[in-house]
């Protein structure tokens, strides 16, 4: 049966990263144990830009509209990071049957907006439309915000999946012993991926004195870690497990989780966990923090094209990467804010945003977004450059984008 996106008010609350409380579920998942790549070249490298580097919290989110659009491609150019190599055998994107001529003509009208960067539309694995703006191309990476997040997700599932994690009821403590006698002593792997710590957090983006604005302005002393030392100092608001605060704080702290699990880099389990077996085509660029370690909830650059198989990838259920049935959990309402709202459907997962119909997707500031439809069988990608981090008005017209977009593309397979 045809399952249509459904736009609506947590559309706007997921691209403005909220900060309301919700009530979290009772219940707990808990799961146990391009071209060809050059040979001379190494997976993975550490690259920095040239003339320094400033990692000013709420840097990016100064920049004004040109900055934006220029540096969104390039961001390589400004912060340091580790890039990684595409698949040696990359996933092809073959053309598949075009929209329908008013579906193309809604799709093309909101590129006219000039700040949209660039959408793909896959159906069954195949392109049923792929358009640049903003002179972006199909060889340039574009930066994700927290479009990561979800990736980062992913990559904790993985960890699962190799026995490096026993259990996501297992205390965060017990991966990062720094956090022991802190707020997050008694919080569940599970809590941090589904941001019900009950620790008190402010991810306002235009206030330069919330949490999210000030966690990198942390400056780390010899031997520590610049997430952990920010994230151990917040108090607790609430009962572990008992309420929803959007905390891209959290995610960094999965990103540590899981680094100090498997003992690499994020971007090296990336290179054997998402790019080969998802078959990205060109490099994949990760910021780091001051600790060299990569940012767990932003701040990865790909192409358009990429981020499109990367829901491909989640669309298909991880391809062995992650437990069976990961992606049925991750993109699932773990919180559920149907009620707060009467949107049943509407909720989050284990760093996914889920929407009605099963339907369920990756959000960044400034409009990034990936989208996934299983009973479509259907992905849309879209980068953009917004005016403003976050803002209902351009939330709720990408959202009739997406249904329009659902009900031009039919049933799937």
């Amino acid at each position: 049966m045809k399952t249509a996106f459904v736009p609506g008010l947590m559309a706007a609350l997921a691209l403005s990263g909220c900060a309301a409380a919700y009530s979290a579920p009772e219940t707990s998942t808990a799961f146990n144990a391009a071209p060809a790549v050059d040979a001379e070249k190494e997976p993975v490298t550490f690259s920095m830009p040239d003339g320094g580097i400033d990692l000013e919290g709420a840097a990016v989110l100064s920049w004004d509209d040109a900055t934006r659009a220029d540096n969104f491609r390039r961001m390589e150019d400004f912060f340091p990071g580790y890039e990684v190599q595409p698949a040696a055998e990359h996933r092809v994107l073959a053309s598949g049957a075009a929209l329908p001529a008013d579906t193309i003509a809604s799709i093309d009208a909101y590129m006219m907006r000039g700040d949209i960067a660039g959408i793909m539309v896959l159906q069954n694995g195949l392109v049923r439309y792929e358009k640049y703006g903003m002179n972006f191309g199909p060889e340039q990476r574009w930066t994700s915000f927290s479009v990561a997040k979800s990736l980062t997700s992913t990559l904790l599932g993985a960890a699962v999946k190799d026995g490096f994690i026993a259990s996501l009821d297992d205390p965060v403590s017990k991966y990062i012993r720094e956090l022991a006698g802190s707020a997050y002593d008694d919080v569940t792997v599970e809590q941090l991926a589904t941001m019900t710590s009950g620790v008190k957090w402010d991810e306002s983006y235009t206030d330069p004195s919330s949490d999210v604005a000030r966690m990198f302005d942390m400056q780390p002393g010899p031997g520590e870690d610049q997430v952990v030392e920010y994230m151990k100092t917040l108090p607790r608001e609430a009962p572990a497990g008992e309420k929803w605060v959007y905390k891209t704080g959290e995610t960094n702290l999965i990103g540590v989780l899981v680094e100090n699990a498997v003992d690499m880099k994020l971007a090296e389990y990336a290179k054997n966990k998402l790019v080969d077996p998802a078959g990205l085509a060109q490099p994949l660029f990760w910021q780091v923090d001051l600790s060299q370690r990569n940012i767990g909830g932003c701040c990865l650059s790909m192409a358009l094209s990429d981020y499109a198989r990367i829901g491909q990838f989640a669309l298909e259920g991880g391809k062995g990467v992650v437990p069976e049935g990961w992606f049925d959990a991750a993109g699932a309402p773990q919180v559920d804010f149907g009620e707060t709202f009467g949107r049943p459907g509407f909720g989050y997962g284990y760093q996914w945003w889920t929407y009605p119909g099963g339907n369920f997707g990756a959000q960044g500031i400034f409009g990034q977004s990936i989208t996934i439809a299983p009973s479509q069988n259907m992905v849309v990608a879209i980068l953009s450059n917004w005016p403003k981090a976050s803002d209902s008005a351009q939330s709720a017209e990408r959202l009739e984008l997406l249904a329009a977009i659902s009900a031009g593309a039919g049933a799937g397979d």
